[in-house]
């Protein structure tokens, strides 16, 4: 009997390859190739997948292209990967390897220069290559055409492959952000791979999404992840109004078009001046409440009341400041807008500023403008040059003086974190404001509405609505106003909801 030396594997003892010739001679080959890939195994066992989350309430992936929005996911989500999966660039590849990527719970990327040092980030040791993939890939590879079948193929490969271990169970609560569910399929899918939560935004903007809204909403603790350039300007300031301002009078965050102001027009005590200063300010409340529930009985669309205060009066005299303009003071205001918020009634300061200028009447009511439910109205009639004076002729302003005015006002709600805000633009003539296409319509903190304020008979009112809205900026809302003494006839409600189209986002009584 000969001695036998040997090496144990998986509990059995073998003999070493000296004596396997003496021992059984015609498994020596067999026996050598299987010890020799055994004993390959011996060093450090594969590494599993980790899985990782945002930990900021905000990531941003930037770019533009499916390539970037897939390297941006793996390297948000994924901590290692000893498999992964590079796609080539074509639709039929991107949508195969979404498959496999979901099927096999790993990350995916796209045939790009930054793809292989991703691969390195996550340690991976094995790439599944699906189509024309032509990036240098260090580690090895399987390869698969752009068809389901030999996708099918490769995926079991790679599953019974010694680099492939599975994903762990998905833990990430991370709320995504897309504006194009096709361009970001991949990045997507590792990320549901996670356990994060799609969310299609189309256009960027959440709030006008009620159902991506009301998610992120409902978790405001969940941190975001948005995929694309498109959600860089303004969603760090969508989302913290989203989650954390009061909503709206009528719900959501943004004004129009999803509901109509019915408001009231004036200056508190001044009859003249509007129905807003025939009675005091709890009549006025229930008259504005009373008049919106009215246009409630015709339409589905919330009726919010509201009041337009004149904070700013055009004046006969020059004043002390010589600007032909009656400042109200804030102590006068400040009951009428406290008042009218616990009341669900909107407020809305209309400025007169006579030979001053809007931005710096503006200016005067930041504290009240700071409210989430105060709005602004800049009334062009009333905005004279130099040697001009009220009634002797009609006055004017720059689109440029405008946006002066919005540009500050937007800054104003998009630093205290308010949802947006009405900006109303006074008009009857087109030469009342000069350049009007050039007026800023991009803020998303403002919801402007040009303000249709003439009075006459309804022929004449109709004919000023439609020359109007020629050449208007795009994405502005429309206003119309209803005079009870100077309409020949004023309007009924039940003739404002059937009879004026488009139908007004504001509406206001003087």
């Amino acid at each position: 009997m000969y001695p036998v030396s040997g090496i144990t594997v998986a509990g059995v003892q073998l003999a070493s390859r000296s004596n396997l010739n003496l021992v059984i001679p015609g498994l020596t080959v067999a026996l050598f190739i299987s010890i020799t890939v055994l004993a390959g195994r011996t060093g450090e066992p594969p590494l599993h997948a980790a899985l990782q989350s945002p930990t900021q309430p905000l990531t941003m992936v930037a770019g533009t292209t499916p390539e970037a929005m897939a390297l941006g996911a793996s390297k948000n989500f994924y901590k290692r990967a000893p498999v992964a999966i590079v796609a080539a660039p074509d639709g039929a590849s991107q949508k195969l390897a979404a498959s496999a990527a979901k099927e096999l719970r790993i990350p995916a990327l796209i045939d790009h220069p930054t793809a292989p040092a991703e691969l390195k980030r996550l340690r991976s040791t094995r790439v599944l290559a699906i189509g024309d993939v032509r990036t240098a890939i260090t580690v090895p590879r399987t390869n698969a055409a752009a068809t389901s079948a030999a996708v099918t193929k490769a995926v079991r490969q790679v599953r019974g492959g010694d680099e492939f271990a599975p994903t762990p169970a998905p833990t990430s609560d991370t709320l995504v952000l897309t504006s194009s569910a096709t361009r970001d399929a991949l990045a997507l899918t590792t990320a549901a791979n996670a356990g994060a939560t799609t969310i299609a935004v189309p256009g960027s903007d959440p709030r006008k999404v009620p159902a991506a809204a009301r998610l992120l909403r409902q978790r405001g603790s969940s941190p975001v992840l948005a995929l694309g350039d498109t959600f860089a300007r303004d969603l760090s300031y969508t989302l913290p109004v989203i989650r954390k301002a009061p909503e709206q009078f009528g719900g959501g965050t943004l004004l129009f078009p999803g509901r109509t102001m019915v408001a009231l027009y004036g200056h508190p005590g001044t009859p003249s001046l509007g129905v807003l200063g025939e009675k005091g300010l709890k009549a006025g409340i229930i008259r504005a409440k009373k008049t919106a529930a009215r246009y409630q009985k015709f339409t589905r669309r919330p009726i919010v009341p509201a009041f337009e205060i004149i904070a700013t009066v055009a004046s006969a005299g020059a004043g002390k400041d010589k600007d032909y303009s009656a400042e109200a003071s804030i102590k006068t205001l400040r009951p009428w807008v406290e008042q009218a918020n616990k009341a669900g009634v909107y407020v809305v300061l209309d400025l007169q500023p006579g030979r001053s200028d809007f931005l710096s009447q503006a200016k005067r009511y930041e504290s009240l403008l700071r409210l989430p439910h105060v709005g602004l109205a800049l009334d062009p009639e009333w905005r004279l040059k130099k040697k001009q004076k009220h009634l002797r002729q009609i006055g004017s302003v720059k689109a440029a003086e405008i946006n002066r005015t919005s540009a500050w006002l937007a800054a104003l709600t998009r630093k205290h974190a308010l949802p947006q805000k009405v900006l109303i633009l006074h008009q009857f003539t087109s030469a009342m404001i000069h350049d009007r296409k050039a007026v800023n319509m991009s803020h998303p903190e403002l919801s402007v509405v040009i303000h249709v304020d003439g009075h006459g008979t309804q022929p004449e009112k109709r004919g000023t609505w439609k020359m109007l809205h020629k050449g208007a900026p795009q994405g502005v809302f429309w206003g119309w106003k209803n005079f009870y003494d100077e309409d020949k006839p004023m309007l009924t409600i039940k003739k404002m909801v059937r009879k004026v189209r488009p139908f007004p986002q504001f509406i206001s009584y003087q």
